[in-house]
């Protein structure tokens, strides 16, 4: 599901504001692909699947050229037939758009 967050850019977050709020967080999790969740209000979660770990790997790398692209990098867990990704601000350890940003462009992948 594509969506015009993916058109957008991540914005380096310098710290010291607030991380988002539950109902902005819910608003734009709306714009994600039905797979992801918003875990806690602290950070975006979706789990792909794959058909075997070399394909897993191959995501994992996609996601990775995207990710130093925007300069904004999500946490990934890889295992045999699975990439969970899991995306926060680490600086303010809390969700922003940037987050949901990412997860767009993760989407298109």
């Amino acid at each position: 599901m594509a969506s015009k967050l993916c058109e957008r850019t991540c914005i380096p977050c310098q710290g010291g504001i607030p991380p988002m709020d539950a109902a902005r967080s819910e608003e734009l999790l709306g714009e994600l692909n039905s797979d992801w969740e918003v875990v806690d209000n602290h950070h975006l979660r979706r789990t792909f699947l794959s058909p075997d770990f070399m394909t897993g790997l191959a995501f994992v790398q996609n996601v990775a050229a995207v990710a130093e692209q925007q300069g904004h990098h999500p946490d990934m867990h890889l295992s045999w037939g699975k990439v969970t990704v899991e995306i926060h601000t680490h600086k303010i350890d809390g969700l922003t758009e940037s987050d949901f940003i990412l997860a767009a462009k993760i989407d298109v992948l």
